[in-house]
Order: structure tokens, then sequence, then C-alpha cells
């Protein structure tokens, strides 16, 4: 069964500028009204029978677009998937009616136990067709497509018969679902791996790419580590303008987890990410969800 987000006409929906809904920002978001264009959750922090959590998510959620983040469906694990896990995100996704629902491509344990980190993957044909086939049983179940987001790596494997964009783009073709493409984490990894970003970018489908993630991260000289603790830097700024050359107005939002600013900092962050939309693609790049036809 073939499911679809994008318009009847095949377009890509495009929201605007918007930011990670993070507990430390609830309040300024609710008093202030930002000129965000939408937020992204964290689904794993909501999937809660009740509390302050849901209120504020409720509350925001009636003035925002909302799209749903996983961090725990472990897509390319060999434990059976999880349903009790899959029914507490439908449950979610009842609730919020997210314009989409992405997780990592990627696995996050082995034997029950969760590692709560972001394992990268073998790029085999054999890991193509084991995570592809568990992502049509995820999307049959919640009854849309999914995205999946590229994450960034710090090792490799002998057995890969790849490189890691030809198995991005070959999980999700097979898979039929889409892409949450991380700029920062093609670049932390070209850094770890000594590979072109720009080679990487030319290597996705531009048809498959639903959402941008921009965010900062640890550079130690010899090795890069994704932290989401630290503005924005140049280098991904540079590659993130690539991107839109190349895949157009794609819904993009930054990311922060730690060592969170004043939210007037994170809020002229995100100006950055639209002005550079609006110098690559002109001011249709700009638009807000809510004047789109």
């Amino acid at each position: 069964m073939k499911y679809s987000i994008n318009s009847p006409h095949g377009q890509r929906t495009f929201l605007g500028y918007g930011l990670g809904l993070r507990k430390e920002y609830y309040e300024a978001v609710l008093q202030q009204h930002p000129a965000v264009d939408w937020f992204e959750i964290i689904s794993e922090n909501y999937m809660v029978r009740g509390g302050k959590p849901l209120y504020y998510l409720d509350a925001v959620r009636e003035r925002y677009p909302l799209v749903m983040h996983g961090v725990s469906l472990s897509i390319g694990g060999t434990d059976p998937l999880n349903f009790d896990y899959l029914r507490d995100l439908q449950a979610l996704i009842t609730r919020t009616q997210p314009c989409w629902v992405s997780d990592h491509l990627c696995w996050t344990g082995q034997g029950g136990h969760n590692l709560h980190d972001l394992m990268p993957l073998p790029y085999t044909d054999e890991a193509i067709q084991h995570v592809a086939n568990r992502v049509k049983t995820v999307q049959e179940f919640l009854g849309q497509r999914i995205l999946l987001e590229n994450v960034s790596s710090y090792v490799s494997y002998q057995h890969s018969q790849m490189n890691e964009w030809e198995f991005y783009r070959a999980v999700v073709e097979e898979a039929d679902c889409l892409m949450l493409l991380d700029i920062n984490n093609i670049y932390v990894s070209s850094r770890n791996h000594d590979f072109n970003p720009l080679d990487y970018l030319n290597g996705i489908p531009v048809e498959r790419v639903q959402q941008f993630h921009l965010a900062g991260h640890e550079d130690h000289i010899d090795y890069v580590i994704d932290t989401h603790d630290h503005p924005v830097v140049d280098p991904v700024w540079e590659l993130y303008a690539a991107a839109l050359a190349r895949f157009g107005a794609v819904s993009t939002m930054i990311e922060r987890d730690d060592r969170m600013p004043p939210f007037e900092e994170l809020l002229a962050e995100l100006q950055q990410a639209r002005d550079i939309g609006a110098s690559v693609l002109g001011q249709s790049a700009t638009r807000n969800v809510a004047n789109m036809p």
C-alpha cells in the first residue's frame, strides 16, 4: 500500500522554519507567540498518560503546526518491532495530528536493552532489505509514510558494500518512505570519515526529502561529535545553502538539546536560516504555512 503526506499534485509540503519544542521554552512560546512557523516534538517525551508535557503540547498545538520525531523506533535493529511502542506512538499521532512523523535510520538496542544512542548500520544489501521490510510494516501499522533521518557516525563496518548516501537512498526507495536530511550530521560524518559532503547531497533523490535538521556540534579537530549544544557553524550554514540550491524549499528546523541559550538567541539563529533561504530561493521560501495555498 502506498501513502502520501505531500499534496495530491506531488508537491512537497513546505512548513517554513521551525524549532524543537523543549521544556525550557514552553512559557516563552505560550506568552510571546514567537514568529516560528512550526515546532518539532520528541515523540517519546509525550508518550505519557498525563501531566505538564501534554498540557503544554496541547496548548502549543492550538497555535502552531507540529511534527513528531522519534528516537526509539530502532528501525534497523534485529529485535522484533515493538508494537506496544507503536500503539503508544499511534495514540500520540491521534492526539497531536502532526504534519508527519519521523525517526532515525539506525538501531538503538539489542535483546530488549535500549542503548539510548543512535547506532549506525552496515551499508549492505541485506541491511537494505531488513530495514525496508520493517519500515513497510511500521507504515502499514500507522497508515502513513514516515521519514527516516541520517545519523552522525563515528565508526564504519568492514562489511559495508556501498557508501552511506547510496545505502540511505536504497532504503527509502525500497520502503517508499521519505527523508529527514540532517545537514549537520552530513557535515559531522564527512569530517569523521573523510568524504565530500557535496557528494552526499548530490547522491540524495530530490523528491524524497521532506525536512531538514540544523544543529551545532563539538569539534575536536581529529573528530567531530553531534551534540546539539552549540550554535550552527559556518561550514554547516554553507552546506545548508548548497542543500537549498539542490532540493528547493524544504521545511527546516534547528535542534538544541543542551546548553540552552536564551530564547531570543535561538530565534535569531532561526532567522539566519530564514535569511539564507530567502537569499538562495527568493522570498517564496520564507512563507508561513498559514499563507500556503
